[in-house]
């Protein structure tokens, strides 16, 4: 392990995990969202440097995924969103990261999901980038996502489909799949828009 991956404890570690601690955290049926830690490097090394790395942008040695997972976390600081280390709600596992992240190159914000091969084919990609979505959406008041794939990369593919993404041409030869809010149902709508009327009368 290089010096600058190696955690120092003291205070700068302490305001560290104090700065961690402000971001969200997402629970799921299987999967906690957290905040990502020095310490979850080694796992975001073996994604970049691993077999998907093509598709990813690389290839990638130790110190290029340094720099990209750094500037990915920068993000939260820069724009109020960023990456998440997904682990396992059963034992702390890490399984990989999904992030909303705004890299050179990205036109809008992106919704990107990045999982260990031991953690693929579990459907741990989709449940994450589902939260991670929700919470673009639902509580940062984004109206669209989107996600940058190789075309060769068809997992990620899958995963952009499951979660209603609607494919919309290509950037730099990746396709761009475009994630939107769900709509509302005129229904729902309607009882909605009652209610109000409602209030307002003092019923």
């Amino acid at each position: 392990m290089t010096p600058h991956e190696r955690p120092i404890p003291g205070p700068a570690a302490d305001f560290g995990a104090t700065l961690a601690a402000q971001l969200p955290v997402i629970e799921t049926t299987r999967l906690r969202l957290r905040a990502p830690m020095l310490t979850d490097f080694d796992a975001w090394a073996e994604v970049l440097c691993g077999p998907a790395s093509p598709h990813l942008g690389g290839p990638f040695d130790r110190d290029d995924a340094f720099t990209e997972f750094a500037a990915c976390c920068g993000t939260w600081l820069l724009r109020g969103h960023g990456p998440w280390t997904v682990e396992r709600n059963t034992d702390g596992e890490i399984l990989g990261f999904v992030l909303i992240g705004f890299e050179p190159g990205d036109q809008e914000p992106e919704l990107g999901y990045l999982f260990r091969p031991t953690a693929e084919g579990r459907g741990y990609a989709t449940e994450a980038a589902t939260a991670a979505r929700n919470h673009a959406f639902a509580t940062l008041g984004l109206d669209r996502l989107v996600s940058y794939i190789a075309p060769g990369n068809a997992p990620s593919i899958r995963v952009a489909e499951r979660l209603g993404a609607v494919r919309e041409g290509e950037v730099d030869g990746a396709q761009v799949w475009v994630h939107r809010p769900a709509a509302r149902p005129a229904t729902q709508g309607r009882r909605n828009e009652d209610a109000m009327k409602t209030s307002k009368r003092g019923d």
